[in-house]
C-alpha cells in the first residue's frame, strides 16, 4: 500500500511542479490535463460456509470457514497533449479468514499456522484511451501474500472498437508467478521438517506455481435493446498444483499427501446477453462451458434481472446454476489405491451441482445519498450457496461509490 501511495504522490508532485511553471495562457490547458480523482469504491463483504468434505482430512470432516473482506480502489485520470485519456487505478484488498478445516493440518497443537490468516493483495494499473484510433491499451501489476504463499502478477490489455462503437474486440494476457510454502500434515513431516508456524525454526520447502492466462472477447450491439458478448479464456498452469497439506487415505487404511500432475490446461468459453426491456428492466444471461486436461467438464448458467422501482432505486435478483464432472484423479475417502499415479480427495474438483441465489438493492440518487453530494451509489447484495455434496454458504456484500 505504501508503494501505491508513494507512486500517486510522486505523480501529483510532478503535475503540481509543471503547473507552477506554466503561464496564465497555459493554465487553462493544464487544468484539462492534470491528474484528478474520478471515483473511490469501497467494498466490504462477509462469507461463511460449512460442510463435511474437508480435503485437509481426506475428504471427510468440517469445511467450516468464515471470511471478512475489504477493498478500496482509487480511480484517477488525466488527458495528455494529444487528447488521449489516461486512467490510473490503485486497488488495495485485505481478507481475514478463520478455518476450522485448515486447523486440522496440525491437530496436535492448540492452533496451526493456518487456522486464521490475513490475505493482502494490492494492485496498480494504467490504461490509455485514444478516441482517434478507437483503441485502449494498458498494463497492471498485482501482488498477493498469505501465510503460505506470495504472488506477483502482470497483465496487459488491448481493446479496439469500431468507428460507431457498436463492436469491440478485447485481448488480455497475464502471468502470475507464485511461491508456495509446502506445509505438510503433522504426522507426515520428515524429521526436522518445519510446520511453518510462528516461532518454528525448522526449515520447510518452497515450491513454484506459475499461471499464464489469455482472454479474447468480442462484444456487439445488435440493436438498441440487445447486446452480445463472446469470450474465450485459455489458461496454463505449471509447478506445484497439488496442496501438500491435503491428506489422501488409501483403501488399506494408510494415508499420504495429495499428488496431482505438474501441469494443467484450462479452456473456458462463454457468452453473455444483455436485453433492455424499456427504462425499468434489464435482463442479463451468461453461459460458460469449461474443460481441462485433467478430465473436468463444467457448465454454468447465470441469470440476473435489474428492475428500477424508481429512477434512483433498483433491485437485482440473480440465480446461478453450475454442474461439473470430477477430475480423473479424484476418489472419496479410503477409495484410492497405492498404485494410482495421482490422487486427491478434494471435493472442489469432484463431481457436483451447485446453486447460488440471491438479490441486491442499489440506491443511486443524482444529488447524492443522505445529503452527501459525492456519495454516488450504495449497494447491498446477499447470496445463498448450495452444493449437492452438502456444502452451504452465505455471503453479504456492501459496496459504496464516491464520485
Amino acid at each position: 500500500m505504501k508503494k501505491i501511495i508513494i507512486t500517486v504522490g510522486l505523480l501529483m508532485s510532478l503535475f503540481r511542479g509543471a503547473y507552477a511553471q506554466t503561464t496564465s495562457a497555459e493554465k487553462e490547458n493544464y487544468e484539462k490535463r492534470k491528474l484528478k480523482l474520478e471515483e473511490v469504491n469501497l467494498v466490504t463483504s462477509y462469507y461463511g460456509q460449512d460442510g463435511n468434505n474437508s480435503a485437509v482430512t481426506g475428504g471427510i470432516g468440517t469445511e467450516k470457514l468464515s471470511d471478512f473482506a475489504n477493498s478500496i480502489d482509487l480511480k484517477m485520470s488525466f488527458i495528455d497533449r494529444k487528447s488521449r485519456q489516461h486512467s490510473i487505478v490503485a486497488d488495495f484488498n485485505i481478507d481475514h479468514y478463520t478455518s476450522a478445516s485448515s486447523d486440522n493440518i496440525d491437530p496436535l497443537t492448540l492452533s496451526s499456522a493456518s487456522r486464521s490468516d490475513t490475505h493482502i493483495y494490492p494492485s496498480l494499473s494504467w490504461s490509455m484511451k485514444n478516441d482517434a484510433t478507437h483503441t485502449t491499451h494498458g498494463i497492471s501489476y498485482a501482488y498477493s501474500t498469505e501465510y503460505d504463499y506470495h504472488s506477483n502478477g502482470i497483465n496487459f490489455n488491448f481493446t479496439k472498437a469500431s468507428r460507431d462503437n457498436n463492436r469491440e474486440f478485447s485481448l488480455k494476457a497475464g502471468a502470475f508467478f507464485d511461491t508456495w510454502t509446502a506445509i505438510l500434515p503433522a504426522e507426515l513431516r520428515p524429521s526436522g521438517y518445519g510446520s511453518a508456524a510462528e516461532g518454528d525454526r525448522d526449515p520447510v520447502a518452497y515450491k513454484p506455481r506459475n499461471s499464464y492466462n489469455l482472454a479474447l472477447s468480442l462484444s456487439q450491439i445488435i440493436n438498441k435493446r440487445l447486446q452480445v458478448l463472446i469470450t474465450v479464456e485459455p489458461a496454463f498452469q505449471e509447478g506445484l498444483l497439488s496442496t501438500p497439506y491435503h491428506r489422501v487415505y488409501f483403501s488399506d487404511g494408510s494415508h499420504t499427501v495429495e499428488k496431482l500432475p505438474g501441469t494443467r490446461f484450462k479452456l473456458p468459453i462463454g457468452g453473455r446477453l444483455s436485453y433492455f426491456m424499456g427504462d425499468r428492466l434489464i435482463l442479463r444471461g451468461f453461459y460458460r462451458f469449461y474443460a481441462d486436461n485433467w478430465g473436468m467438464k463444467a457448465h454454468t448458467v447465470n441469470l440476473e434481472a435489474s428492475y428500477k422501482i424508481t429512477p434512483f432505486v433498483s433491485v437485482s435478483p440473480f440465480y446461478r446454476f453450475s454442474n461439473q464432472s470430477a477430475v480423473r484423479y479424484f476418489k472419496p475417502y479410503g477409495q484410492h489405491s497405492k498404485t494410482d499415479a495421482y490422487y486427491t480427495s478434494d471435493y472442489d474438483i469432484s463431481a457436483f451441482s451447485s446453486h447460488f441465489i440471491g438479490a441486491g438493492v442499489r440506491l443511486a440518487p443524482p444529488g447524492g445519498l443522505w445529503g452527501i453530494k459525492h456519495w454516488n451509489t450504495f449497494e447491498l447484495r446477499y447470496g445463498h450457496y448450495m452444493r449437492t455434496t452438502g456444502m452451504v454458504g452465505n455471503s453479504v456484500t456492501l459496496a459504496v461509490k464516491l464520485k
